[in-house]
């Protein structure tokens, strides 16, 4: 937890605290056990590094692909920060990280099904869904559905996220859930963006990088989706 944390444990103190309250605390109705409370450290570990690691494999990937893209990133990490550690305002005004990391998962979701159960009757459009019905919900389609996204959709353009989602999408948000949407969304979604804009920051200010000869694509669904055989890439120092 300490070196998930580094200096400031304030964010992780506060949310032990939050576990162990609902564990020991008097005023909770349903506590949880003590192997509940390990295993929801290890979801919130594990899904926070394996989303992570996933999309940022594949904006390497892509970036490999596109030097334009990979050059245009560079200029403005090195606008910003220069040679120095990226710091926290400066990663907000990252516009063209911003819009790669909006078409990375658009092309390669981390999950290319979410599940929903329905909790009450709904009426959606002219179905009427019952009370406990699940539905799949595919990012992966929805992502590369060329009503929402044009007869580009399978192209990399980071440049269609330029005003933003609902511009790329043609007013269609609800085409674009690479974390899922709502009062559901990942919990963990400004927390891996953070981690991939400081990894991405700092590879590009020190490297340049091509894909390798022996890259094999193979997108694979295993938790999240991911490149089976890895990314192989040949780096440059700058």
């Amino acid at each position: 937890m300490e070196a998930i944390l580094g200096e400031d444990k304030s964010i992780g103190n506060d949310f032990l605290g939050l576990l162990l309250e609902a564990h020991h605390g008097s005023n909770v109705k349903q506590r949880i056990s003590i192997d509940e409370l390990v295993e929801e450290c290890r979801t919130f570990y594990f899904a926070g590094q394996e989303t992570t690691n996933s999309v940022l494999s594949w904006i390497i990937l892509l970036l490999a692909q596109h030097p334009y893209w990979q050059e245009e990133a560079r200029k403005e990490v090195l606008q910003l920060f220069g040679k120095q550690t990226p710091n926290y305002d400066g990663l907000a005004k990252l516009k063209t990280m911003s819009m790669i990391m909006n078409e990375t998962p658009r092309l390669y979701p981390p999950a290319v099904l979410i599940v929903r159960k329905v909790a009450r009757e709904v009426r959606l459009g002219n179905l009427l869904l019952p009370a406990n019905m699940e539905l799949l919900v595919p990012p992966l389609a929805l992502h590369h559905e060329a009503q929402f996204w044009g007869q580009d959709a399978g192209l990399f353009k980071p440049d269609r996220f330029s005003e933003g989602v609902g511009k790329a999408t043609n007013d269609n948000m609800a085409a674009f859930m690479p974390f899922g949407m709502g009062p559901r969304m990942c919990v963990g979604f400004n927390f891996a963006t953070t981690e991939i804009k400081i990894a991405l920051s700092m590879i590009l200010q020190r490297y340049s990088f091509t894909l390798s000869p022996g890259y094999v694509h193979s997108p694979f669904q295993f938790m999240t989706l991911r490149p089976q055989h890895g990314v192989q890439i040949i780096l440059q120092s700058l």
